[in-house]
């Protein structure tokens, strides 16, 4: 008889956070137009199948010359060369450069034979048939060698990096127009209760919008992940199951609400009749106690049921969801920035769960590189215009009691475009 290991309860959040990441599995690669593969994690290396540049070019508009012609060039005394040809990008000539001769040449022109170095044109004078030269120039000035940015069979990007602008123009540059990927994982995202409605529905009574299904979402995208909405289940078995059988194909459930102990909680008992083994259910922090974690099987999607409060559901998310997520797609990184910030307000709790306090955040006008942070306010759980308005999370470890305004704490920042600055600093 198969061994199942029993549910576990009230787990810390460094230890949910190890055991989520310990089931969430690299997801395979898969090929993609390269102009489309920004913030995509490369599931291959690329090696060079070309040098660049190709040939030896200019750096500037000016005249290629032989620099031993001009070893004696002073600005009182410049020194005139004939103007043998003229060589404009994208060309290549094939005759060489004689003693006392100069070539006209652009910006990245491959430099003529013979030539080895390029006086721009403002050290220059033209006059007909010659130019003079009044400057002695360096051998190989303004000269960009041969395989100065890349050479044939050298590893320019290794497996794993994260694809930026600089690396799709490298890829470009390389003649790379397809690459392989790591997948984005798919998420399957159902909220659940009969009080939700979708936000052109009627709001009265009991009535609330389904908010948590557009946090969730956009969540998602922020991780690297696509989601797919799956709308909202009814308090009854035999919705949410239908919700859940339909997201079966998805890499990952998330579902928000009805993972309680009440009556009408039964995203657990369905989960569980599904055949989803569930790993643990409540985690030591507030808000979001109640989060539940499986997995169907060896090769089916792992879930995550979170709680209905939509602040609670977006900050187990940020701690559980997004590093599973970011592992999954192949990225190095798996969680948020973490800054030390000297607090504006005092904060109290009773010690057992670790607090995640909705802050803002702002710069110390006295202390460059420091930051002050504030509550946003109202730290229910159902408010989330208190999430709206934070840069981060406040992390006041379990055991704590109290932090002291002017005491320095600890901010996992949510809002990295937070360090975005109006001025240059430089």
């Amino acid at each position: 008889m198969e061994c199942v290991d029993p549910l576990r309860t009230g787990l810390t959040v460094a230890e949910a956070q190890r055991v989520v990441l310990a089931l969430a599995p690299q997801l395979a690669p898969e090929t993609c137009a390269s102009a489309d593969a920004l913030g995509r994690v490369l599931a291959e290396p690329v090696v060079s199948t070309r040098t660049l540049p190709p040939a030896d070019n200019s750096a500037m508009d000016g005249y290629a010359v032989r620099c031993a012609d001009l070893a004696d060039t002073t600005h009182a005394a410049p020194v005139a060369l004939r103007v043998a040809f003229e060589v404009a990008a994208g060309d290549r000539h094939e005759r060489a450069l004689a003693l006392g001769e100069a070539a006209r040449i652009f910006t990245g022109a491959a430099i003529p034979p013979g030539a080895d170095t390029v006086v721009k044109q403002e050290d220059t004078e033209r006059a007909g048939a010659l130019v003079r030269i009044r400057v002695a120039p360096r051998h190989g000035e303004n000269v960009r060698p041969a395989g100065e940015d890349v050479r044939a069979g050298e590893l320019v990007l290794d497996s794993g990096a994260e694809l930026g602008p600089a690396a799709l123009g490298l890829l470009a540059a390389l003649g790379r127009t397809v690459v392989a990927v790591r997948q984005r994982p798919r998420v399957a995202i159902v909220s659940g209760g009969d009080e939700l409605v979708e936000p052109d529905s009627a709001v009265y009574e009991g009535r609330i919008v389904s908010s948590n299904s557009y946090t969730l979402s956009a969540q998602c995208r922020l991780a690297g992940a696509e989601p797919i909405y799956l709308g909202i289940a009814r308090d009854t078995p035999e919705a949410l199951e239908e919700r859940l059988r339909a997201g079966s194909r998805a890499d990952l459930i998330v579902t928000s609400g009805g993972v309680s102990v009440g009556d009408r909680d039964y995203v657990r008992p369905v989960l569980e009749k599904l055949g989803c083994t569930l790993v643990f259910w409540g985690v030591q922090m507030k808000p979001g106690y109640p989060i539940v974690f499986g997995r169907f099987g060896e090769s089916g999607p792992l879930v995550f049921g979170l709680p209905g409060n939509p602040v609670s559901a977006m900050v187990t998310f940020e701690q559980f969801v997004r590093p599973v997520l970011r592992k999954m797609a192949g990225y190095s990184a798996w969680f948020r920035p973490v800054v030390r910030a000297t607090l504006a307000d005092d904060f109290e709790k009773t010690a057992g769960r670790m607090h995640f306090v909705r802050v803002s955040l702002e710069p110390k006008s006295d202390a460059p590189g420091e930051f002050v942070a504030r509550s946003t306010g109202n730290q229910s759980s159902g408010v989330l215009r208190s999430m709206a308005l934070a840069h981060g999370l406040l992390i006041l470890p379990a055991a704590q009691t109290r932090l002291r305004a002017g005491e320095r704490g600890e901010v996992q920042v949510l809002d990295e475009g937070f360090f975005a600055a109006r001025e240059p600093g430089f």
